[in-house]
């Protein structure tokens, strides 16, 4: 690696597993502290000892204002700084919408979209005082394409593309901000799916001009990029890694 992130401090909220934790690594293999997060202490004290001495768990539910703030705190308290944001935590549900209850519909919100806000807020508090920054916001291809069964997923996923335009044109020229939208990943969460019968891999595989799902670390290229000085020109956009799959647009089948 280039050690493109020599020095920076990053907090990667949801970075116990999936793409968090790949990206996790490929921040540390670029030079950065990283604090990892998880609701559960002793998780996030397992990866990140797993992880190395660059890497600090700090256990909170970052869908709260508590949680934010024990985010960013613990982050500064351990490394004295924070340079880079990634919000990664969030929550998928394939469910008919008239069989969508509030509660889970509510879930989704809290921790896709509010979670966002809150942690998005108190890192540029710190950030803007402190010189600058860079906030990686998660989106999803499903932002950008109707997906039958996804409304709580979509809805909240095309509001992280807004908030990020928003926070990119309020906070700059400190602090920028970007979106990475991923396509399918096999991860735990899809794996789930695929276990209920609510998603077909070798479905998606044939949609996808790639043929195949993404593995987690494939998309850690497009935060590191985002989280480094080679996007410094680059704020209020969101990078689409999703194999090619809005160039063939929606397909009802999944």
């Amino acid at each position: 690696m280039s050690g493109r992130l020599a020095g920076r401090v990053a907090a990667i909220t949801g970075s116990s597993r999936g793409i968090g934790r790949a990206v996790a690594t490929a921040f540390l293999a670029e030079g950065a502290k990283v604090a990892v997060n998880s609701r559960d202490q002793a998780v996030a004290d397992q990866v990140a000892r797993e992880l190395g001495a660059r890497a600090v768990g700090i256990g909170a539910d970052v869908a709260t204002e508590a949680g934010a703030a024990a985010l960013v705190e613990g982050a500064v308290d351990a490394f004295g700084r924070l340079d880079v944001l990634v919000n990664n935590a969030g929550i998928t549900v394939a469910a008919h919408t008239l069989e969508l209850d509030l509660d889970t519909w509510q879930k989704v919100i809290d921790l896709n979209m509010t979670a966002v806000f809150l942690c998005a807020r108190e890192a540029a508090r710190h950030m803007l005082v402190a010189g600058g920054g860079a906030i990686i916001n998660t989106a999803s291809v499903q932002a950008f394409a109707p997906f039958p069964r996804r409304l709580a997923y979509g809805s909240s996923k095309a509001a992280v593309v807004m908030m990020t335009r928003i926070m990119a044109a309020e906070w700059a020229p400190l602090i920028r901000v970007n979106a990475v939208a991923p396509g399918y990943v096999r991860t735990s969460m899809t794996e789930k799916l695929q276990a209920e019968g609510r998603i077909d891999f070798d479905a998606i595989s044939r949609r996808t001009p790639q043929r195949r799902l993404a593995e987690p670390d494939e998309l850690a290229g497009a935060y590191t990029f985002l989280a480094s000085a080679e996007a410094s020109f680059v704020t209020g956009e969101t990078i689409v890694v999703d194999g090619g799959w809005l160039a063939f647009g929606a397909f009802e089948g999944i």
